[in-house]
């Protein structure tokens, strides 16, 4: 690759996924706020709600791994193979956020 044939797609990669783990992170801090209301009951919350916490992180845990390994054996980039793996997470702490803030 010459100085004149630059790969922009390539050099944007890392500032999507960047801006992807910023916005999961983000909607993280909202999930913990809004639940740590809820269990201080400031806010109405699910009374299985604390169980289900628990239980979606194992589920995103292993949907992330598998998603990183299909990604991988499939001989993708290492950005690719990272957003495989965040977007088990980022789809849960998306609906987290929309749940518990009652915007359905």
């Amino acid at each position: 690759m010459g100085f004149g044939k630059m790969n922009y797609a390539a050099m944007q990669a890392p500032l999507l996924l960047w801006q992807q783990m910023a916005r999961m992170a983000w909607e993280s801090q909202m999930v913990i706020a809004l639940r740590t209301a809820g269990m201080m009951g400031l806010v109405r919350q699910d009374v299985a709600e604390p169980q289900r916490m628990v239980v979606e992180k194992a589920d995103a845990a292993s949907e992330a791994l598998q998603a990183a390994l299909r990604a991988a054996g499939r001989g993708e980039r290492a950005d690719r193979v990272m957003a495989a793996a965040l977007r088990p997470y980022r789809k849960r702490t998306r609906a987290n956020v929309r749940r518990l803030s009652g915007k359905n």
